[in-house]
């Protein structure tokens, strides 16, 4: 009798064991996946993605919109330079002009196509994108008028248009950019407004000092 009580808990022993074996290889295996590669690919890209598209707001998409043509006339003008300018040092500063700007320009279009906004076309409309979003989107904007005036310069009268209209064009892109570093939740375009206000007053400060007005 005392021997088949003792097989009993002994089976019973057994089995207890096991189960307990395979609960805990459960709950192993089950963690495992849960904090490892199975648990991180389900939630990490779906965090990460909401949390890109949440990350700007209003102002940063007006200053895309409205730096993307801003940037283009400033790159428009610079292209001038190379044929018309007299001074190597307004051409030097055209070519910085346009290798610091370019780049930025595909930065903001890549932005608003992610956003799911528009991206503003290229071409002549870029002369009255002021309609659309308003002299306060585009402070420093040459008229078309303007432009072709300076198309139609050269030599040292080049220089002078060229560096008078271009200080006035970095003025209105400093101020577009003091708005997004004030209201913007977009922090790689509250960066990239960091950068336009240090490189383009560093110009400013240039451009003055060339025209003599130190």
């Amino acid at each position: 009798m005392n021997s088949k009580r003792s097989l009993i808990r002994r089976v019973v022993a057994v089995a207890a064991a096991g189960a307990a074996a395979v609960v805990l290889a459960a709950c192993g295996g089950g963690g495992d996946s849960a904090t490892g590669h199975d648990g991180r690919a389900s939630k990490s890209p779906s965090a990460s993605a909401s949390a890109t598209q949440g990350q700007h707001n209003a102002t940063d998409v007006a200053f895309a919109q409205g730096m993307i043509p801003h940037h283009r006339q400033a790159v428009e003008m610079a292209d001038l330079a190379s044929s018309r300018a007299q001074s190597a040092e307004v051409k030097k500063l055209a070519e910085a002009i346009k290798k610091a700007q370019d780049p930025e320009i595909k930065t903001m279009s890549g932005w608003l196509t992610s956003w799911g906004e528009e991206v503003p076309a290229e071409g002549a409309m870029d002369h009255s994108m002021h309609s659309m979003h308003g002299m306060k989107g585009m402070k420093g904007m040459m008229s078309a008028e303007e432009m072709e005036r300076l198309e139609k310069s050269s030599g040292k009268a080049f220089d002078t248009a060229f560096m008078k209209l271009m200080i006035k064009h970095h003025e209105g892109a400093v101020a577009m950019a003091e708005d997004e570093q004030k209201n913007g939740a977009y922090q790689p375009a509250k960066d990239m407004a960091d950068a336009i206000i240090t490189s383009q007053t560093a110009e400013i400060r240039q451009m003055n000092k060339l025209l003599g007005k130190n």
